[in-house]
């Protein structure tokens, strides 16, 4: 049965989409269907499809109180949009229907576990979320909330666990069809921690251990923690508010990070052994990850950052995309992504520069656009003298850009998007170390309508930023203070 509230959602959704052309849209980006969006979740295969769910707001294009936006895609980068898939509409979560996750049921069904929220006046007069988990059970279309909700509440938290910061559950089955989660917390002084919980059936929940602890190394609370095997080791996901940069590897505020290590299964026991920021760009958060039916482990976070919300105007009918689906794996102890391999069909009208040699700024032929997949490589032009700087900008006309440089002497790669429309006065450069050796590099940059995405050396890094650039700003050029030699392969995206 579906609630008021919800069908109220649905009906608003379908009519207020219709005033959004598909050209105001990325092309092959999730976007929120009207209004806001933030983390994604529920990111999982049921019947044939890829499903993602996401943080949203259908009414402004402003956080507000939580639904679960919905669509499906066969291919990771084409998507339809399902009607509205939770609403905040019981007792237990009429302040938000939070972020969470999905799998399949024995049985056929698809679970969805989130977090509800519920405002509550404290003792102190202060109003805080109240944070506990839920379930809801359906058909890929229609979810009915579980009678029994919420499963967790704050009876079943370890102790010095927070009942205010108790949220985003990942699930998944084991190989012996038991389940597990893990959980975003924070201790009562802030300080973030990972709580591991089990199930025999799913449904009925218990706390098991504290998987990491934070131990004040990687800012405060971790948000939308996301655990599981790759490549022979097992790898922790997490979004830490409140970071404190570290050299290059972790930047201001809110962030992303990897650690990566073993696991002993039987003592569910998780043993640390490298760290690493998952993305070194502006805009990307709360990552999530699938299993594909091929074996792949895709991730997909939200492409922006809650201190970058400004970038768009909430006067716009929607805010918030979510970055491509990315192929993981590890190579030297070190987490790599890559664009999934389904964005090679989309590849058309292929243009190739090779051995450019050029000093000062130069256009090439065919390469221009906003949706576009790019591949550069650079070396330094003269044996003798390396360059001082590389530039390629992009998103480009005589009043816009959005660029990125690199300084091979410091082997600095920088993206700057401070011209590239934006009236506000928030985060619009970040820089990244990354390996090169004698001015050589290999870049991939992805561009679709207002986003790149940047994978450095095949995927050891990857930079990020949403840009809200006028669409009219299609130029693309290369830039040199010394001289370089470039390759560039360069194709549209349709």
């Amino acid at each position: 049965m579906t609630s008021q509230t919800l069908r109220e959602a649905r009906k608003y959704e379908e009519t207020a989409e219709k005033n959004i052309a598909k050209e105001e849209r990325p092309d092959f980006h999730l976007s929120s269907r009207v209004g806001w969006m933030n983390d994604p979740n529920g990111f999982s295969y049921y019947n044939g499809m890829y499903h993602l769910f996401y943080q949203y707001y259908p009414y402004e294009s402003k956080w507000g109180p939580m639904h679960w936006g919905h669509a499906v895609s066969k291919d990771l980068l084409h998507w339809e949009y399902l009607p509205a898939a939770l609403a905040p509409d019981e007792t237990y979560d009429r302040d938000g229907c939070f972020s969470g996750s999905a799998l399949t049921l024995p049985d056929g069904r698809q679970l969805l576990m989130y977090t509800s929220v519920i405002k509550e006046r404290q003792e102190n007069d202060d109003i805080r979320d109240i944070q506990t988990q839920s379930l809801a059970v359906g058909d890929g279309l229609d979810y009915q909330k579980y009678e029994k909700n919420p499963v967790l509440d704050e009876k079943d938290l370890p102790e010095g666990a927070s009942k205010f910061d108790f949220r985003d559950p990942k699930v998944w089955q084991n190989a012996d069809g038991t389940y597990s989660c893990v959980f975003g917390n924070a201790m009562a002084d802030g300080d973030g921690q990972v709580l591991l919980y089990g199930s025999k059936d799913g449904f009925q929940w218990e706390f098991e251990k504290v998987l990491v602890s934070n131990n004040g190394r990687f800012g405060k609370m971790w948000e939308c923690p996301d655990f599981f095997p790759l490549d022979g080791k097992w790898v922790l996901l997490a979004s830490p508010t409140d970071m404190l940069p570290q050299g290059f590897e972790y930047h201001n505020g809110n962030g992303s990070l990897c650690l990566i290590g073993a696991y002993e299964e039987q003592t569910k026991t998780f043993h640390e052994e490298h760290d690493q920021a998952i993305d070194y760009g502006i805009d990307f958060y709360a990552s999530q990850t699938t299993l594909a039916p091929d074996g792949r482990r895709i991730m997909v976070g939200w492409m922006q950052n809650w201190d970058t919300c400004p970038l768009r105007s909430p006067e716009e009918p929607w805010i918030g995309q979510m970055s491509l689906p990315r192929e993981l794996s590890i190579r030297n102890g070190r987490l790599y992504q890559t664009p999934v391999r389904e964005l090679d069909a989309m590849r058309c009208n292929k243009t190739v520069h090779e051995k450019v040699s050029f000093t000062g700024t130069v256009s090439l032929a065919g390469v221009q656009g906003r949706c576009v997949d790019m591949e550069l490589t650079l070396r330094a032009g003269d044996a003798n003298a390396l360059y001082q700087k590389f530039a390629v900008r992009f998103a480009q006309n005589d009043k816009y850009q959005t660029s990125l440089s690199f300084r091979p002497r410091e082997s600095i790669l920088k993206v700057d998007r401070k011209f590239s429309g934006s009236r506000r006065a928030i985060i619009h450069q970040r820089r990244s170390l990354v390996n090169s050796k004698d001015g050589n590099l290999n870049l991939r940059i992805i561009l679709d309508r207002f986003s790149v995405e940047v994978f450095v050396n095949d995927g050891e890094q990857v930079l990020t930023a949403a840009m809200y650039t006028d669409l009219s700003a299609q130029g693309i050029s290369f830039f040199a203070d010394g001289m370089v030699e470039m390759d560039v392969i360069k194709y549209d995206l349709m």
